[in-house]
């Protein structure tokens, strides 16, 4: 009778010990979750505060590289210009009429300044072409006062004679600008801003 207490005791006791056994690792199962739920949660906050600061240093960076940008141009806007000129003034025709034998009418030399100076003048050789591709005469033209950002057009002579003309650029000339270019004088080898009117 003894034995069968002593045993119930001791079942009684294991019980209780994996009981306790079992609810404190509950307890601790029940820390380590919410544990990993807080650090998960705060890897989450930490990772939106550095998209935040990230997007921020970006637009501060970009804001920096405009400010150069603008600062750059500002200053050397007409040295860039004057390097691509090409680039920002050309010159073409308008629609003109030929006839049936030949000839040419209601011709118009067009100039276009995409840069921000206007240009003095603009001297364009104008010639006439045969349908064979001989030239039949060349005329000069010269257009004054091409505004900054805008086009200038004059008339051209008509023609008894031509299939088609060809426009040459001969000289721009712009004291805005500081620009002075000419066909019959090339850049210079080496030179860095070779089409500045009055060295500075």
């Amino acid at each position: 009778m003894k034995r069968q207490v002593g045993y119930i005791f001791v079942i009684i006791c294991l019980i209780f010990f994996l009981v306790m056994s079992y609810s404190r690792q509950q307890k601790r199962v029940k820390q380590v979750l919410s544990e990993n739920e807080r650090l998960i949660n705060e890897n989450r906050d930490l990772r939106r505060s550095l998209e935040v600061n990230s997007q921020t240093a970006r637009q501060i960076a970009d804001r920096r590289e405009i400010n150069a940008r603008t600062e750059g141009t500002f200053v050397e806007r007409r040295t860039y210009y004057r390097r691509n000129w090409n680039q920002f003034i050309s010159v073409n025709t308008s629609d003109y009429r030929t006839g049936f034998l030949g000839g040419i009418k209601d011709l118009k030399i067009i100039v276009r300044n995409q840069t921000e100076y206007p240009l003095d003048n603009v001297v364009v050789a104008v010639q006439y072409m045969k349908g064979n591709g001989d030239v039949f005469k060349t005329e000069q033209y010269t257009v004054n006062d091409v505004p900054a950002k805008g086009t200038k057009s004059v008339d051209a002579s008509s023609s008894r004679k031509g299939q088609k003309v060809s426009l040459k650029l001969q000289s721009i000339t712009s004291q805005p600008m500081n620009f002075c270019w000419s066909a019959s004088k090339p850049a210079a080898p080496g030179a860095v801003d070779p089409y500045m009117c009055v060295p500075q």
